[in-house]
Formats: structure tokens, sequence, C-alpha cells
């Protein structure tokens, strides 16, 4: 066959099978560049978990330890006096038991056959699911250290007080009817404007048996009305709730009151139109604050009356923007000043740190950093003399002085916190200072494991490998009085 013949022939099998068309990229004939392993984008940021000891335990259900709480001398407690030759009264103890039961920690996850195997040179799918597990637990685990709410009910939430009042607002007048529910750190991080108000989940396991956990919610109030003429705002306060961070708000005409907000300070100011809402408050029907499944984490610990810690709420303020912190012109900041004036006072300790939430970071900056504080401040140079005017934007507070301390003074480090809510400040004394002699307390907090973290590999029962993760603990607090909250704290 000549040149010529073939070339005929070519152009008669592109005219047959349409081959005269150009192919291109857009026809997928091409090869998949796909990089291995899977990018793992979620961010596992646990500070407390990672820096509070763990220690073994020693069986049973609690761990349980004896507090002695004071010393208290003969006569009057802070006076010696004794005559010639007479022998002192006796000194009495003021001493308590405590118990801190053990709780289950977990996470469960499956991996087919086929997910295996259709993973093989992507990535090995049971030892990354392994990891996430182990990932997830700790997250969960974190949530727990600094929230957990096993015994501080919020109970049912007291009555909103209203008033309309202003001009240029465009909320639609009408009759407003207000409801209110309060919620813990656990209730404000299962709770949103989209999903609703977190009451209960009924959780089918992998075994399937069921169990419920409570999403940390009081119950709701009663209904308060108050009448809105056009351009008027509506504004709306509440008594605080001991334990809770935030306040839902349910607005709307009585019987239709819907979520429109979730605040962090116990009040709210309406000038716009009511929003659709996608749960009404008819879905809270009882208090669910606690749950009898976990422990009681930091932030629970030091607002329990009962434990002595300095828990402070910030003064309600002006509906809808509350009371901020307040500078107190030498570079520092009231509240937090008198936070630490308080627990050298009665217990003779101090915070040895601070976890904030990134809107306190940024309002704590800006009350530290002010024209009367100037003075105050210092701008060290590089020796090198290479930027010898350089300048850096927008920089925060990363420690924070604290002078009321026996040693004359303490740098205190600012940590951010992903689960700390904004308007509220944690204060922690991680270990007791060494005046306090014999006290036995190597960590004022410690997670006490019955049995650490341990893995699960179920026998085969289906085409899956199905895993878990889990741990046995309790957190246990041994000097509750070594905490400081403040809460409510208006954003500005």
């Amino acid at each position: 066959m000549n040149g010529q013949t073939i070339a005929e022939t070519l152009e008669l099998i592109k005219g047959a099978y349409a081959l005269n068309k150009t192919i291109t990229t857009s026809n997928q004939l091409v090869a998949y560049d796909l990089q291995a392993p899977a990018k793992n984008l979620y961010p596992v940021v646990t500070p407390l978990r990672n820096k509070i000891p763990r220690v073994k335990g020693n069986g049973g259900v609690a761990t349980n330890w004896r507090t002695v709480k004071s010393i208290v001398g003969s006569g009057y407690d802070s006076s010696p006096w004794i005559p010639e030759g007479q022998r002192s009264g006796r000194m009495s103890y003021n001493t308590a038991a405590v118990a801190a039961n053990y709780v289950t920690i977990g996470e469960e996850d499956a991996v087919t056959f086929e997910a295996e195997h259709a993973g093989e040179g992507f990535e090995n799918v049971r030892a990354t699911m392994a990891t996430r597990l182990l990932q997830k637990t700790m997250l969960k685990e974190e949530n727990a250290i600094l929230g957990g709410n096993n015994s501080l009910q919020l109970g049912t939430c007291g009555n909103a007080s209203l008033s309309a009042a202003g001009t240029g607002a465009t909320l639609p007048a009408a009759t407003y009817s207000v409801i209110v529910v309060a919620l813990t750190l656990e209730g404000y991080i299962n709770s949103n404007l989209t999903t609703g108000v977190a009451t209960q989940k009924t959780v089918t396991g992998a075994d399937g048996q069921t169990y419920v956990i409570n999403g940390g919610s009081s119950n709701k109030s009663s209904s308060v009305t108050q009448a809105v003429t056009l351009g008027q705002t509506l504004s709306a306060t509440v008594a605080y709730v001991t334990g809770a961070v935030a306040y839902a708000w349910f607005v709307g005409t009585v019987g239709n009151e819907l979520l429109q907000a979730v605040t962090t300070i116990p009040s709210i100011a309406i000038s716009a139109p009511l929003t659709t809402g996608t749960q009404n408050a008819s879905a809270i029907t009882a208090d669910n604050s606690t749950n009898s499944l976990g422990f009681d984490g930091l932030l629970t610990t030091a607002m329990k009356p009962a434990n002595g810690a300095y828990y402070v709420q910030m003064p309600v303020g002006t509906a809808g923007t509350g009371t901020p912190l307040t500078a107190s012109g030498r570079g520092s900041v009231n509240e937090i000043d008198t936070m630490l004036k308080s627990m050298w006072d009665q217990f003779q300790l101090s915070a040895t740190v601070l976890y904030v939430n990134s809107q306190e970071l940024k309002n704590m900056t800006t009350k530290v950093l002010t024209n009367n504080s100037g003075p105050l401040l210092r701008y060290d140079l590089p020796a090198d003399g290479k930027q010898p005017y350089g300048l850096v934007a927008n920089g925060t507070i990363s420690w924070y002085y604290n002078p009321f301390t026996a040693s004359g003074g303490q740098m205190i480090p600012v940590m951010l916190h992903p689960k700390v809510p904004p308007g509220t400040i944690i204060g922690w004394c991680e270990e007791l200072p060494l005046w306090y002699q014999n006290n036995n307390v190597g960590n004022v907090a410690e997670v006490h494991c019955r049995n650490d973290y341990y893995q699960l590999d179920y026998p085969l029962t289906k085409r899956m490998w199905e895993s878990g993760v889990y741990a046995e603990e309790v957190l246990a607090v041994y000097a509750p009085f070594a905490m400081a909250v403040i809460t409510g704290i208006g954003n500005g």
C-alpha cells in the first residue's frame, strides 16, 4: 500500500468514527494528579489537656481525698497570748471528705473493607482513622476539662425586664414577647442560631444501645411583653444565673417567640426587624444544664459558690452593650487587678495564668495601651542596629503583671483559648505557693485516670473494621479556691 492509499484510508476512518474533532482536556482523557495523603484541615487545640498532669488512679468508682480547709486556733484564732506557766487551749480543724467519680469519655468510627481497599496507595485508612479518633477524643476532653458540668444546675432562668425607647430604629410596631434561656459553657458551644438551643440528644451507640446527653441549657423563663412603636428599640435584661456564660433570647408575638440571638452578656437590644428564626421557645421544656455522665470542669468548679473561688459577674450596664473592662490609667485593667488582689487577700496566692477569648485579649490590650500608660511602656531596639526604627503594628499583651504576691510581683502569661467564650476571663493558680507548707498537693488540678487512653478493635461481625478510643478519668481539683472567673464582660 503506497502513501497516498494510507492517507486516503485514514481520512475514511476519521470520517467513520468522527475523529476529525480535536481532543482536549475537557474530554477527561487525562491522568488524575491526586496528592496523598488527605489534608487534615481541622485544628486540635487542647492546651489544658496538654498541660494538666495525668495521674494513674487505683481502681474503684471514684478517687477520694480528705481536705484540711483550715486550722483554727484556740481563743481568738489570730491571738497567740498565754499567761505565764499556763497551757494553751487546743486548736481545731475544718476538714472535708471529697470524692470525684470516674467517668468514661470516648469516640468510635469504622472503615469498610471497600474503603480500605480503595484507599490503597492513597493513605492507610485504618491508621488515619485511629489518629482522628484520638484527636476527636482529645478535643472533647478539652471541652470537658474546661466546662464540663455535672453538678451546677441552672434551673429556670429569671424573667426578662423590658423597655422600649429611642427613635430611628426599624423594628416594626407591635407588642413583643421575650423569653430567655441561660447557657453553660457546654450550652454555649452546643447552641447556635441555625440549630437552636441545645436541650437533649439521644445517642445511638455503635452497639445499638442508646443514652441521653444534656445540651447545657436552663429551663426557659416566662414570657414578658412590651409594646413598641416604630422607631423605638426593644431592650431586654435578665438577672445573672450562677453557672451561665451566655443567654439565648426568643422574641416574637406571644406563642411565636423564635430564637433571635445568643449573647455572652445578660441583655439584648433589638432595633431591626426580627429574623425568621429556626427554633420556637416551645422546644425548651426543662432544665438540661447538667450531665450525670460527666464531671465538673474548671469553670464549673470555680463558679460553685461552696468552693470559695473568686467569681464575679460584671454589672449588667446598658442593654445590648453591657459593662466593658475599664483601664486603670497605669497600664492595667481594674477588674483584673481587683481579681488578683482578692485572691491574695483571701488565700495568699496568685493566678499563674489567664485564659481569655480573642475578644478579651483585644479589649485588654486596648485598655492597657492608653495615652496615660504611654510613659510606662518600654521599647527595646535590637543590638545590631539593623532596624533602628522598626515597629510592629497591632501588638497585643502576652503577659500581665501581678503586684499582689509575697515575692514583690509576678508576670502572668495571657493565653488564648478557643473555647473560652467572649466576655469571660479565667484566672488559675496552677501550683500552690511555697508558704502552703506540707500541703501534699503536687498539682492544684489533675486528670486522675483509672484507665488512660486505650483503643478497642472490635471482633469482625460485618465487612468493616470497627474501632473506639476511650479513657476512664475524672478532673480532680484539690484547691478550687485557687481559681477565679469574671463573666458578662461587655465588648469594648
